[in-house]
């Protein structure tokens, strides 16, 4: 999936089901959909659209940054912020941060995350 050059249309890109474990679930029905547009040749680095509808979910994060297309969340990061995100907003979490994520409305954001 390396390409040279090439745009993709944040807002309607059709995403694919990326079912979560239930036990990131805490409360209500969240679904997440998503869709890798870009990776490295080593599959260290991932950048895609990721998309998540209102509900409370548990993570373990990579190293990432984002940018919030559409929707709002609150991100509690463990021993850490409480970030407010919505349309606009830039993020970034570090590999092993535990987050605590209260989806207010269905979020949709671009993303760049590197694994070591």
């Amino acid at each position: 999936m390396t390409q040279s050059g090439f745009t993709v249309h944040i807002p309607d890109a059709e995403l694919s089901p990326e079912p979560l474990d239930p036990e990131q679930i805490v409360s209500g029905s969240p679904e997440v959909t998503g869709k890798v547009v870009w990776e490295s040749p080593d599959g260290k680095r991932i950048r895609g659209i990721w998309q998540i509808t209102p509900g409370v979910v548990t993570d373990t994060e990579a190293d990432e940054l984002f940018v919030v297309i559409s929707g709002s969340a609150t991100i509690e990061v463990e021993n850490g912020p409480t970030l407010h995100v919505g349309p606009g907003d830039m993020a970034v979490l570090r590999e092993g941060d535990r987050t605590t994520w209260t989806v207010h409305e269905t979020l949709r954001k671009a993303y760049d995350i590197h694994f070591d």
